[in-house]
């Protein structure tokens, strides 16, 4: 499992910002569970933080690296969080049919941290394509860094 210093750091006042929409309820009813894309969980660390803090959700992370994968899964394992799925392989660069199976306007939230940044421009281009078909009415794209 990696735990990288700067999403140690940064977890908290992410955190803070996702509970005014995922602890609002306001893109689901009461009771309801929020379906949360993240793509590009890296290491995992912020998946299982965030899956633990809002258990409302049904917390699906997903990387193209093979080894955030494994790590991710490794977390999934050793903490064993019961709303957060399995990593799933996911190319944001691919079409939203690809994306694991996710359906159209079933998302209500799509999460990218610290993605854009390091990505080419057509991850980017990707991740509002997908964006755009995959989250329900009022869904939010939620990004960082």
């Amino acid at each position: 499992m990696q735990a990288p210093a700067a999403a140690q750091r940064n977890k908290g006042p992410i955190l803070a910002v996702l509970r005014e929409y995922a602890g609002s309820g306001t893109h689901a009813g009461h009771g309801d569970v929020l379906k949360v894309l993240e793509v590009g969980a890296g290491t995992g660390l912020h998946a299982v933080y965030f899956a633990q803090e809002l258990p409302q959700t049904r917390w699906q992370p997903s990387d193209i690296d093979p080894a955030a994968l494994s790590s991710i899964a490794a977390y999934a394992e050793a903490m064993q969080v019961p709303n957060m799925l399995p990593p799933i392989l996911l190319d944001v660069s691919q079409g939203w049919e690809t994306w694991g199976g996710t359906q159209p306007a079933s998302l209500d939230l799509l999460v990218s941290i610290n993605m854009m940044h390091i990505t080419e421009l057509r991850c980017t281009e990707g991740l509002f394509k997908g964006a755009g078909v995959l989250l329900k009415p009022g869904g939010i794209l939620f990004t960082y860094g």
